[in-house]
């Protein structure tokens, strides 16, 4: 009987790491898809802003 538990608890962990893996897959894809939407609808907006030199300092700001 020993041997059968350990079998049970092993494929009931599988079970639950495939479970956990999918979850996390499908969850970063729809953060990825909102990520993608967000700034999709910025720049069509075109509010998405460039960075450009200052020739006094070198530091990039936005302009």
């Amino acid at each position: 009987m020993p041997p059968f538990v350990a079998f049970a608890g092993v494929l009931g962990g599988l079970a639950v790491v495939r479970w956990a893996y999918k979850t996390a897959v499908r969850i970063n894809r729809e953060l990825e898809e909102m990520r993608l939407s967000r700034v999709a609808e910025a720049a069509h907006r075109g509010a998405v802003q460039t960075l450009k030199q200052d020739p006094v300092t070198g530091a990039y700001r936005p302009g």
